[in-house]
């Protein structure tokens, strides 16, 4: 039995974590914390996470328990525990983490600082702004061209690949097609392809909208079966 540790507004990284679970269907308890309160640099969380951040596991499948943070190394770990999402094969398996670790190393903070910059700066600074905008468009372009070759992320398997850069993915997307729609600019048709058949997805349906609004559901996370 897996403890998952999430909050009740999902944001780019927990909602891989959300996907993984509901694709693999691990039993698994979910614990809201409370981000407003600051629980995330409670002592007890931070023995789970010391980088006080969401989401975070604890397996008891694993003896003493496993307490992982970082939604990355979640995922590895689940795949690896299920057999699932990431290939044996020593090249796949190369490709898949790599994709992986590119969402996490370049995607993630260049998608966040540009949120950031735009929605929460208590001033707007153009040239931040511009230089994030520019290279989150580098990257998806990046991903375009990927998708042009293959039908998910790292191959033509979906895997956790396509799990880590999907709920990140999304809103960027989102937001450089409303900029091409006023400005006619590139609009990344590969990557739109790619995220209609992602999001077909049962277990991705599920994981992006299950604890979204006036949720409330705290303890055993009762999922309804997967189609």
């Amino acid at each position: 039995m897996i403890d998952y540790y999430t909050a009740k507004s999902l944001g780019g990284n927990t909602r891989k974590v959300s996907i993984m679970l509901a694709e693999t269907q691990l039993d698994h308890v979910v614990h809201f914390v409370d981000l407003a309160k600051n629980e995330q640099h409670e002592d007890w969380y931070v023995a789970i996470n010391p980088n006080a951040r969401i989401p975070a596991i604890v397996d008891h499948d694993l003896p003493g328990g496993l307490a992982l943070g970082e939604s990355g190394a979640i995922l590895v770990h689940l795949a690896e525990k299920t057999a699932r999402f990431l290939p044996t094969e020593p090249g796949r398996r190369a490709r898949v983490l790599q994709w992986t670790f590119w969402q996490v190393g370049a995607v993630g903070p260049m998608a966040g600082q540009l949120a950031w910059f735009k929605r929460s700066a208590p001033q707007q600074i153009p040239f931040a702004i511009e230089r994030y905008e520019a290279e989150c468009a580098r990257l998806l372009g990046v991903l375009d061209r990927q998708l042009g070759r293959f039908e998910y992320v790292a191959g033509d398997e979906y895997s956790i690949a396509d799990m880590m850069n999907y709920s990140w993915i999304l809103p960027l997307a989102a937001y450089f097609q409303a900029k091409a729609l006023e400005h006619g600019e590139q609009s990344f048709a590969n990557v739109a392809r790619w995220l209609t058949a992602v999001r077909a997805r049962p277990a991705v349906e599920l994981a992006m909208t299950r604890f979204e609004g006036a949720a409330r559901r705290v303890g055993r996370d009762v999922e309804r079966p997967l189609e």
